[in-house]
Parts: structure tokens; sequence; C-alpha cells
């Protein structure tokens, strides 16, 4: 579970995340990620979608529990950004399948490619 603090929960949050911020993607997830620049500096706000499209309520629930670890063990590395920054990890369908090392590999190289651009 993500500290309070770090949880993305309000809609226009993850709307204005997803449409201002940037995006990568590979074959399992796209990741967006905005950073204001202006705000005074907080922790990163992480929130995730998993549509019906990867499966039914056990296989989503098992694939929003894997992002959501995989995201709190990569935190420090994202809290060196500037300012207030909002993460939104959108999972494939594909990530069904995955293993946990796959989507482990994808999340931290989609991470690297939007908070680097």
């Amino acid at each position: 579970m993500l500290p309070a603090a770090h949880r993305l929960s309000d809609s226009d949050a993850f709307r204005h995340t997803v449409r201002r911020g940037r995006r990568a993607g590979c074959s399992t997830m796209v990741v967006h990620l905005w950073v204001d620049r202006d705000a005074a500096p907080g922790p990163v706000q992480v929130g995730f979608t998993v549509s019906k499209a990867v499966g039914n309520a056990a296989t989503r629930n098992r694939v929003k529990r894997r992002l959501r670890h995989l995201t709190r063990e990569l935190l420090p590395s994202l809290e060196g950004l500037p300012g207030r920054a909002a993460l939104v990890v959108r999972a494939l369908p594909p990530a069904a399948e995955a293993s946990y090392d796959a989507l482990g590999a994808d999340l931290g190289r989609s991470l690297s490619r939007v908070s680097s651009a």
C-alpha cells in the first residue's frame, strides 16, 4: 500500500496528469508524468488505471497490486523532481500475462524515459 501522501485519488488530477503530462509506453503499460515546477515541493502522487480490457476483477487487482508494489520501490528515484509531480500508470491488456520481473523492467524503463525527457 502506498502512503496516503503518495496516493493520487482526485479524478481531476488524474485527468490533468494524463492530458498534460509527458507519456512513455511499452507493451504492458503507459506511464504519464506531470511535473509542476512552479509549485512548492511535495511528495510524488501516484495513481493506477487498470481497465476491464486487462481481465476479470481478480486479474485487474493482481496487476494493480504488482504495479503498486513496484512503484513504491521506485518512489525514492522520483523524489528528486523539482516542484510537485503526479504519476499515472495505465496497465494494458498484456500486463495480465506479464511476470512480476517483466512488469518491473517495463515500469523502470518507462519511468526513466518519461522523467529524462
